[in-house]
């Protein structure tokens, strides 16, 4: 047998190994995930309970990667939280590969909404349900998988290539402090090639790679019209109400489908304006996004204009509105008012030039001369990444071999600030955003769950891709 048959040999015998390895961790990944998932670690520092809670979560993601056999920093970042940077020893010239997730979660809400414990990981029909199991300790977990099997098949020691792996703890409160801590010591971020693992597919089972994700803002607006509330009977139909008026601004961003549309930014023939990558059938988006029967969606609802509108197209949601809360109602014209209208951008527009349009949209709507103050507040940009690259392409055969399907690359309407961030600071890096938040997970909401076949599937890609790139750049 000549050598390259030899080195083919080996070859599958390893990644035969890791993917015996990581399916056997089904134990193991479960009662790790437990572990992180028990800590409510939701960021609000004024909050002393949740403070400790994500302190604690800290301590645990330290622990974890110092056992996973890496060298841990600990980073206080601007914004209050910690960072950890873990590592394996450097190897100069050797490619770095960079892999992220994130500890801290949304409130869980009402627990009373939930089936089980939102801090206690609960299997229910092949599921694990559990605040943070998709979003994102779940990807922790996964990487944590992926880096035993391969310590234990091949040795992290003994890649050909350098590993960082960067788990933050603000992420779901905007990561203000990683994106100060990027700016200020860019070296600490230094890689060839970063692995985001805060993404999903398509559907569970189905390979997905990100390749644009929607940068984005909030618009908190205000509208006042009396100095007090006002009898509804003595004055109602002429004194000018302040919550009709927010109403009517508001308005001003949808046409009558249900489109987003501001002034400047609207949809023309252009490429720019269509999505050419893969469509969302409108039977499945109806089903993702739990649409009531017979409730229509924006727009004209077909599968093209679905894909275009999530990814290529500027959308606003309001995403908070208050006058009264409807307990306390009495018979008075409302004095003032406010909501919160989310904005996502797509990656061919500027996330400001957009926000200040909406803005100014907003505030010449506003009827009666109303009193209307509108600010911006977490403005990040969008991201897009290549897929020519040979790391990419590794990346993704490695994805197609752990899933065994071919790999699809799609735009995804939600946004990732941190990507935009590590872009900047390292513009030559190839970029893939995969991971766990599948339609099915419900992050965010109650009954948040993961499958833990994503786990160990995308754990399986994360190993096998390392490998193929240590082999690649030891024969280089």
């Amino acid at each position: 047998m000549n050598s390259t048959s030899n080195t083919n040999s080996n070859t599958n015998s390893t990644e035969a190994a890791l993917q015996e390895h990581i399916r056997g961790q089904r134990e193991e990944i479960f009662a790790q995930l437990s572990e992180i998932i028990a800590f409510n670690s939701v960021y609000l520092p004024d909050n002393p309970e949740l403070k400790e809670e994500h302190t604690n979560a800290g301590n645990w993601v330290d622990a974890a990667l110092a056992d996973a056999g890496l060298e841990v920093s600990a980073i206080p970042t601007a914004d209050g939280s910690t960072t950890y940077l873990a590592s394996t020893p450097k190897i100069e010239g050797a490619p770095t590969v960079l892999l992220y997730s994130h500890y801290d979660v949304v409130l869980a809400g009402d627990p009373a909404e939930w089936t089980a414990d939102p801090f206690t990981l609960t299997e229910r029909n092949g599921r694990w349900y559990a605040r943070g199991a998709a979003d994102c300790k779940g990807s922790l977990a996964m990487h944590l998988a992926g880096l035993r099997a391969v310590d234990d098949t091949v040795g992290l020691q003994n890649l050909g290539i350098n590993l960082r792996v960067l788990v933050e703890g603000s992420e779901e409160q905007g990561g203000d402090g990683l994106d100060k801590l990027i700016k200020e010591r860019p070296e600490l971020f230094q890689a060839d090639v970063m692995l985001i693992a805060d993404g999903g597919n398509v559907a569970a089972g189905t390979p997905t790679i990100t390749t644009a994700l929607r940068g984005g803002a909030q618009l908190k607006v205000s509208v006042d019209t009396l100095r007090a509330p006002v009898h509804s009977g003595l004055f109602g139909g002429v004194a000018p109400d302040a919550t009709l008026a927010l109403l009517r601004a508001l308005d001003s961003l949808f046409d009558d489908n249900g489109h987003t549309v501001i002034r400047g930014f609207e949809p023309t023939d252009d490429a720019k304006w269509h999505w050419d990558g893969a469509s969302y059938d409108a039977a499945t988006f109806r089903s993702d996004a739990g649409v009531l029967d017979g409730v229509g969606l924006h727009g004209k609802g077909t599968d093209e204009e679905i894909a275009a509108q999530l990814w290529s197209r500027p959308a606003a949601t309001v995403t908070a509105l208050s006058s009264r809360p409807t307990s306390d109602v009495v018979n008075a014209v409302t004095h003032h008012a406010e909501a919160v209208v989310n904005l996502r951008v797509p990656f061919h527009l500027d996330t400001q030039d957009v926000v200040e349009a909406a803005a100014q949209q907003i505030r010449d709507a506003v009827p009666f001369d109303a009193r209307i103050k509108v600010t911006a507040e977490d403005v990040f940009s969008p991201f897009s990444t290549s897929t020519d690259s040979a790391a990419f392409e590794t990346f993704e055969s490695a994805m197609a071999t752990a899933f065994g399907k071919d790999v699809r690359n799609t735009g995804n309407g939600a946004s990732i600030p941190l990507t935009t961030a590590l872009a900047e600071a390292n513009p030559d890096a190839d970029i893939a955003v995969y991971g766990l938040c599948e339609p099915q997970t419900t992050i965010h909401s109650p009954d948040e769950s993961v499958d833990p076949e994503e786990i160990i599937r995308l754990a399986t890609t994360e190993a096998l891709f390392i490998t193929r790139l240590s082999e690649q750049a030891r024969n280089s």
